[in-house]
């Protein structure tokens, strides 16, 4: 390696990160900070969203207030994350499968109050979820498999969205956790071209 480029690259920063816009800026704009969201308490700190552990008087009384995109999002019913659950094992256990994706949800708002759940509902012979994001709508899938067996697919648009479906034809005997004892089969992802119709592609036990 030539040093004389290494040093020269070392200490130029242009490209960087820094003094670029966050994902978060992107969507919302640079906010005042703080600002906190009026309806479900989320705060804007160090260019993101946050949910801190401890919100003080005092940060309220300087804070600016609006509505975060996520709360906006689930208002407008706008998702960027379809999922749909399906199956005879998934009707027989839809109690546990919903419980499942609360906690899953719940624990991504933790750490990311952006990630949220828009709507779950039965849709003819299975659920729907929508979901913010792609990446929490992944997460349940991949909590689904993971918990409860199953095939799982999923396919991505050109756009960032995703489209992923968890299915069980089958009622299996439980274990004490309420886990499936069969093994399944890997899992394939594919895309999604710009305007065409999204595929999936399974994989079979």
């Amino acid at each position: 390696m030539d040093k004389g480029k290494g040093l020269i690259r070392s200490g130029s920063r242009q490209g960087t990160r820094t003094g670029k816009r966050t994902a978060a800026e992107i969507r919302t704009g640079r906010l005042r900070e703080p600002t906190v969201c009026e309806r479900c308490g989320a705060v804007w700190m160090r260019r993101t969203w946050r949910r801190p552990r401890a919100v003080t008087q005092a940060l309220l009384a300087r804070a600016a207030w609006t509505v975060c995109p996520a709360c906006r999002q689930v208002q407008g019913r706008e998702y960027w994350g379809r999922v749909i659950i399906r199956g005879a094992f998934a009707l027989a256990n839809e109690k546990a499968i919903g419980q499942r994706i609360a906690n899953t949800a719940g624990l991504a708002a933790l750490t990311q109050p952006l990630r949220r759940l828009v709507s779950v509902e039965r849709v003819g012979k299975g659920i729907e979820v929508l979901t913010t994001s792609q990446k929490l709508a992944h997460r349940i899938v991949h909590e689904l498999k993971k918990t409860f067996r199953g095939r799982a697919s999923y396919a991505w648009s050109d756009d960032g969205s995703l489209f992923a479906v968890w299915e069980r034809d089958d009622v299996p005997r439980t274990d004490t956790r309420g886990r499936a004892s069969e093994k399944s089969g890997p899992v394939r992802r594919i895309r999604a071209s710009a305007g065409a119709p999204l595929k999936s592609v399974e994989a079979r036990r």
